[in-house]
């Protein structure tokens, strides 16, 4: 027998699939034959090579729920073994879908059954910087070494990001706003605290002011390779650093009624949270320069709406079945579901440098979340407008809370700072009931001086970037 370990993403371009046993027996397999293979991983900064055509083959059909075991990586000609289990896999023309026990019904997507939290729970992601103190503050491509590095109570709460310059720190689901903030901070001190005795700092904002992208390094992991052989040069720009929200929501009908009625309120949250003008050493004119730096990925932006669950799941597999994305998480939108933690996650905002305007954003995200679900506030004609949406977003890029956003139903333009009025005063009796009101005070804090602007008035001090850098990192724990 050979060896039962996974084949991991090396993938097969053509292969033969042979029925072997009884449909009704547990020794039920099937037999695949490679025929041709994609490239296995790149090693960072090796030029790339041929690669597979990742264009979907016609009359491909979906193979439900196989699991690759193999011996040694296949050769062509290698037969290998696929037990139909857990994962999906793609068939060559002419075989059907796999069925749940062949009854003829099409078994849901595993990566889609909803896993239910508790509604409005609330739990953040936030990208940040490794910076070498001693080197003018510039970004220390050294996350390979510092994860393993970390003690466990924290690595927990630690990952890796596409640039190894990048870490991001994941808090726990929290019922409260603050609870989810206070433990992000306590994961900005630990962090911090171990990051010094290796000569290493951290701060928090949506670019690195001095990075160029020819400096940037692909992490080690074999998700971030896999990044970077689907992007090729696109993943070596200059790193970016985003918030990430999750609300928790009970079921998944729930979870698109609140994804369509979040869309709205994105290009608000991206002025509000706007924390990157400099970019390249160089004030971008922008209030945030992430946007449009991350904007150079496919399967980003702010995505259309959805009718149903059904219809999500349907158009994301689509792309898992004819293998364009590897796995969902490979959409990149300003707003997506996440089934298997049972959240809608908001990815819109710019990360923010000190911890109070994390709790402010945090608490501000779980408001409207409440205010949608509960009673409602944003309009269809709004919600359905993707071009006055991706408009207001890239005026929201630009402006930040200065930006004048389209009004569909007066056909008038409105500045961002009497939308973010109209909303405070909309979700006050919503916030009290979450507990949250502080949040939002802050909030309004942040919508008359946000991170974009307090940049630009670091540097008005200072007349140095590196000593922008510097404070960036004094703000971020």
């Amino acid at each position: 027998m050979p060896d039962q370990r996974r084949l991991g993403r090396l993938m097969f371009r053509r292969f033969l699939v042979v029925a072997e046993g009884d449909s009704s027996s547990s020794n039920f397999a099937l037999r695949l034959v490679v025929l041709s293979l994609d490239y296995p991983q790149v090693e960072n900064d090796t030029p790339l090579g041929p690669r597979a055509d990742l264009s979907p083959p016609s009359r491909r059909s979906a193979c439900q729920n196989p699991t690759l075991v193999a011996g040694p990586t296949p050769m062509i000609g290698h037969v290998a073994l696929v037990n139909c289990s857990s994962e999906r896999f793609i068939c060559p023309d002419g075989v059907p879908p796999m069925t749940s026990e062949l009854s003829g019904r099409r078994t849901v997507a595993s990566w889609a059954h909803w896993q239910a939290s508790d509604a409005y729970t609330v739990g953040l992601e936030e990208e940040v910087m490794l910076l070498d103190a001693e080197h003018d503050w510039a970004l220390a491509r050294r996350v390979d070494e510092v994860i393993p590095a970390l003690t466990p109570g924290l690595a927990v709460h630690v990952s890796a990001e596409t640039q190894n310059s990048v870490l991001e720190l994941a808090s726990s689901p929290h019922h409260s706003a603050a609870a989810a903030a206070a433990q992000a901070r306590e994961l900005r001190t630990r962090l911090v605290a171990e990051l010094n005795p290796m000569g290493l700092w951290a701060a928090a904002a949506g670019t690195h002011p001095l990075a160029v992208w020819t400096e940037t390094r692909i992490s080690g992991g074999e998700r971030h390779q896999t990044v970077y052989e689907l992007m090729r040069e696109l993943a070596r720009r200059e790193p970016t650093f985003g918030l990430h929200v999750h609300i928790g929501v009970g079921d998944p009908d729930a979870a698109v009624t609140l994804y369509n009625r979040l869309r709205p309120h994105l290009p608000l949250l991206l002025a509000l949270s706007a924390n990157s003008p400099y970019w390249q050493g160089r004030d971008s004119g922008l209030a945030s320069a992430r946007t449009p730096i991350f904007q150079a990925f496919p399967r980003v932006g702010i995505p259309r709406p959805f009718d149903s669950y059904e219809g999500y799941v349907e158009a994301i597999d689509l792309l898992l079945r004819c293998q364009a994305i590897p796995e969902p998480n490979h959409l990149w939108w300003d707003v997506r579901l996440q089934p298997r933690f049972g959240t809608v996650e908001i990815r819109i905002m710019d990360v923010q440098s000190s911890p109070d305007f994390t709790h402010a954003l945090v608490g501000l995200v779980q408001t409207i979340a409440h205010l949608e679900l509960e009673e409602g506030f944003h309009t269809s004609p709004l919600s359905g407008q993707n071009e006055v949406l991706i408009e207001n977003r890239f005026s929201a890029s630009r402006d930040g809370m200065h930006a004048l956003l389209i009004d569909p139903l007066t056909e008038t333009r409105v500045r961002a700072d009497a939308v973010m009025e109209a909303l405070l005063e909309a979700a006050r009796p919503h916030a009290q009931q979450l507990g949250c009101e502080s949040a939002l005070d802050t909030a309004a804090d942040l919508a008359a001086a946000n991170g974009a602007y307090r940049q630009r008035a670091m540097l008005a001090q200072t007349g140095d970037l590196a000593d922008v850098v510097a404070g960036l990192a004094g703000e971020f724990a």
